[in-house]
């Protein structure tokens, strides 16, 4: 197959998007304001918080990258009630065809987590749960009692953890073998340091031993501002040498890493990464793990 005809088969599932209207009534977006930081990225997010980013606008910018389907992560972070957020987008969904998959905030330490959960599945599209929650929440009893129902209801968990906590996220994936768990953000590494990259890397590889663990490699450019192709290469060829092409997938974390970048040079630069690998391998990184493990 020719290069040309293989850029116009390519199609690429976006599995880590953020829609926002910051003058939507019931929705906040505190991790993006004009006068706020960002609690990890600091002052750079304020940018984001100068216009909307609808579900159009993403269209607009990723359709000439081969974005076929996205999948939307929680943004609205401090909303009273989440579940606006679900009815929101999938109204984005009826009008645009996008989001096809929404991950939305549940307090799985909360009593009525349950109850909360079911009014998420009244939208069609809602197929997972992100719980930041706080502090050593990983092996907190309350939590565990929440993340179980993850398994009962067949929804995909969204955990965003660094190195140091990979070795929990793996007893608790042992505890819960039937709930999917999607690790964001390829574990966060947040520095640029051989000593780093060796701490990452063997958090990593305690975590790829368990099956049910999903490796997104995405917001790459979150820590390294300045990224290249041949800066992320490491970290984008180490997650799938661990997890394998059928446990990893690819996203943008779009729009926060347009601070550092445009679409397309994510893309491309996942693209050229993966350049010697089968086409059978690419399409499950790009596209059909994302399809399969969303149900999309």
């Amino acid at each position: 197959m020719t290069e040309e005809h293989e850029s116009r088969q390519f199609r690429f599932v976006d599995a880590h998007v953020h829609f926002f209207d910051l003058k939507h009534p019931q929705l906040q977006y505190d991790h993006w304001k004009p006068d706020q930081d960002h609690p990890v990225l600091g002052a750079q997010t304020r940018k984001l918080a100068e216009r909307n980013y609808l579900a159009e606008d993403f269209i607009s910018e990723a359709t000439p990258s081969g974005m076929v389907k996205a999948i939307h992560v929680q943004a609205a972070i401090g909303s009273k009630d989440p579940v606006v957020e679900s009815q929101w987008l999938q109204e984005s969904f009826d009008r645009t065809g996008a989001p096809q998959a929404i991950v939305g905030y549940v307090d799985l330490r909360a009593a009525d987590a349950g109850r909360e959960i079911e009014r998420h599945l009244e939208y069609e599209n809602f197929k997972g749960i992100r719980d930041f929650s706080s502090g050593d929440y990983l092996v907190d009893d309350d939590f565990r009692r929440g993340f179980r129902m993850l398994g009962q209801y067949g929804l995909v968990s969204s955990v965003a953890v660094g190195y140091e906590e990979m070795r929990k996220l793996a007893d608790l994936a042992r505890t819960y073998p039937e709930t999917t768990i999607v690790m964001d953000h390829a574990g966060l590494p947040k520095e640029r340091t051989p000593e780093y990259f060796e701490e990452w890397r063997a958090g990593i590889s305690v975590i790829a031993e368990v099956e049910s663990i999903i490796c997104k490699i995405s917001g790459l450019g979150m820590f390294d501002n300045q990224w290249t192709v041949e800066s992320i290469r490491p970290y984008v060829e180490t997650c799938i040498e661990k997890f394998g092409c059928n446990r990893s997938l690819f996203a943008t974390n779009w729009p926060i890493d347009s601070l550092w970048s445009s679409y397309s040079d994510v893309v491309t630069a996942y693209r050229k990464i993966t350049s010697s690998f089968t086409m059978g391998e690419k399409d499950a990184l790009f596209a059909g793990n994302a399809e399969r493990i969303y149900n999309i």
